[in-house]
């Protein structure tokens, strides 16, 4: 099964210039992919939400190796309260926001492959369920503030282009009978280098 999310949109504004979120972070790159650091909404130590950047793959805080990470970008929320790289973070409640204006996913075709870029209808960024934790690598003393995507089945949407998705965190839609739509896109948006 082909690990989906390789690729995320990521929200185009910088900032934040709502008071009840504390922002730290310079503008992200505009085609996140695995490894990146990117920004995510979390509580912080006084129970307020902090816009902060994190590096894109979660790295258990018990891990000795941050190589992890590469294969930890994503976590099936069937799971997520089981599986030793991700059941700690859950359990301590490490979660996070993920904010982006849309994602990609591949559709499989007798051609190769095909991305789709899933964005919202109204052109609002998306929010997606995510985990985060702290991580310190023991030879350096350095700290790595990590995160991951977790996943689900797909909706009607996204079913005919891959079998899995982003658990999308619902909001209030005004005017509109669908949270988003697909499109085909050219392939480079495999290749983050040029994006």
């Amino acid at each position: 099964m082909a690990v989906l999310c390789r690729r995320r949109r990521s929200a185009r504004s910088g900032c934040c210039s709502r008071p009840s979120i504390r922002c730290r972070t310079p503008r992200p790159p505009n085609n996140g992919a695995p490894t990146d650091t990117l920004p995510i909404v979390r509580l912080d130590r006084d129970g307020r939400r902090s816009l902060d950047l994190c590096r894109w793959g979660m790295i258990p805080y018990w891990s000795k190796d941050k190589a992890i990470g590469a294969r930890c970008i994503n976590a099936m929320a069937e799971t997520v309260a089981t599986k030793p790289a991700f059941r700690d973070a859950f359990a301590r409640g490490q979660r996070c926001i993920v904010p982006v204006d849309g994602f990609y996913e591949w559709q499989k075709t007798a051609s190769g492959k095909q991305p789709y870029a899933i964005v919202s209808v109204d052109g609002l960024p998306l929010a997606m369920a995510g985990l985060w934790e702290r991580w310190k690598d023991r030879a350096t003393g350095d700290t790595l503030q990590t995160f991951t995507i977790i996943t689900t089945v797909p909706n009607e949407l996204c079913a005919p282009i891959h079998d899995r998705m982003p658990v999308i965190l619902p909001r209030v839609l005004q005017g509109t009978g669908k949270a988003a739509l697909w499109k085909p896109v050219v392939k480079l948006v495999s290749n983050a280098r040029l994006a």
